[in-house]
């Protein structure tokens, strides 16, 4: 790497920095607008004297499937890692797929949890520790500038956006999946708009494997990923996109968050509130992609204010899908706790 291309990022602007530094305060106070938002109105005292059944068994249900989602999360990141050439083991990078997700739980951090997890596993070996910890130590407090960063360091971040794609891709065909069953109680057009999305999301599937099959195309793919020192990444797109290895993963990556829509449904339930799975189907991948914004912290306020706005539509009382959703945020806090364990080891 040449001596006049930092690794870090150039100083920002002051007003970019005073930005920076206050947006998580103000994610902050946006997450208790959205609660006082989602919450207002709600008669409490009413609720627990009079309404509320609760069945504490079913959030049983409900840690056990987040856990699962989390740990199905981990492997497909793992495997994506493994396949370009990073030596840790599976089980080390779902622990480190735990400690991302903590971060991302609100924990303060100069990273973001996907950051995390792209520089630190970047960095294992094959005996599951860690090479050039004074690397690591910098490249995690500091802004890291991917155009200049070595390349094993790009090859961690690449993997890891390339988990998020399959992640959106299991999200959006999950939700079209939900609008085709129960879109008419959402809008006249939702089973329309359920057909679409999937008609979309199958198309850009096809298109990306048969890039990968066609030889011109798959060419000039080469071509682009070698302008960009980029080409160590083929093997994880093709275990990605490639044909039919993509019809797997896209199933697994629905299966993840049929775990999540299993922990919301078994936290309503344990508030006595019944809902249709296509509203669920519907509810939950909505809010995935509203959650890619990052307005609130870890999705608090948002969640509860989106879910209750939803669900009301299929007759559930917007009092029980708040105390469902707060609780499901919080188990979901609760099963990232593992992650505690690789951010003290690697700090």
């Amino acid at each position: 790497m040449s001596k006049n291309r930092p690794l870090y990022a150039a100083p920002q602007p002051a007003w970019k920095t005073i930005l920076k530094r206050s947006w998580p305060t103000i994610r902050i106070l946006l997450s208790i607008a959205l609660l006082w938002k989602a919450t207002s109105g709600i008669d409490w005292h009413a609720l627990f004297t009079t309404e509320l059944k609760m069945q504490p068994l079913w959030f049983i249900g409900a840690v056990l499937a987040i856990f699962s989602a989390f740990t199905c999360g981990g492997i497909r990141w793992a495997l994506l890692m493994r396949k370009v050439g990073f030596q840790g083991s599976v089980f080390a990078y779902i622990k480190l797929y735990f400690a991302g997700t903590l971060i991302n739980q609100g924990l303060p951090s100069t990273l973001g949890g996907d950051s995390y997890r792209a520089v630190t596993g970047s960095h294992l070996t094959a005996d599951d520790k860690v090479g050039g910890k004074k690397e690591l130590d910098e490249e995690l407090h500091h802004e890291v500038d991917l155009g200049h960063a070595t390349p094993k360091l790009r090859l961690g971040f690449a993997m890891t956006l390339i988990d998020r794609m399959l992640g959106l891709a299991g999200n959006n065909l999950l939700g079209g999946i939900g609008l085709v069953l129960g879109g008419a109680t959402l809008a006249s057009w939702g089973v329309e708009l359920g057909y679409g999305v999937i008609a979309i999301m199958l198309f850009a599937g096809i298109v990306g494997a048969l890039i990968l099959i066609w030889g011109p195309s798959l060419r000039l793919l080469e071509k682009i990923l070698a302008r960009f020192r980029m080409m160590a990444t083929l093997p994880g797109i093709r275990f990605a996109f490639g044909f039919p290895i993509t019809i797997a993963q896209v199933t697994f990556s629905i299966g993840i968050h049929c775990f999540n829509i299993v922990a919301l449904g078994c936290c309503l339930k344990a508030y006595g509130a019944a809902v249709p799975v296509e509203a669920l189907m519907i509810g939950l991948p909505a809010l995935s992609l509203l959650l890619m914004l990052p307005i609130s912290i870890s999705g608090w306020g948002l969640r509860e204010a989106t879910l209750s706005s939803v669900l009301v539509l299929w007759g559930v009382e917007p009092s029980l899908t708040v105390l469902a959703s707060v609780s499901f945020g919080a188990f979901s806090a609760l099963c990232a706790l593992p992650g505690v364990y690789p951010i003290l080891k690697f700090k």
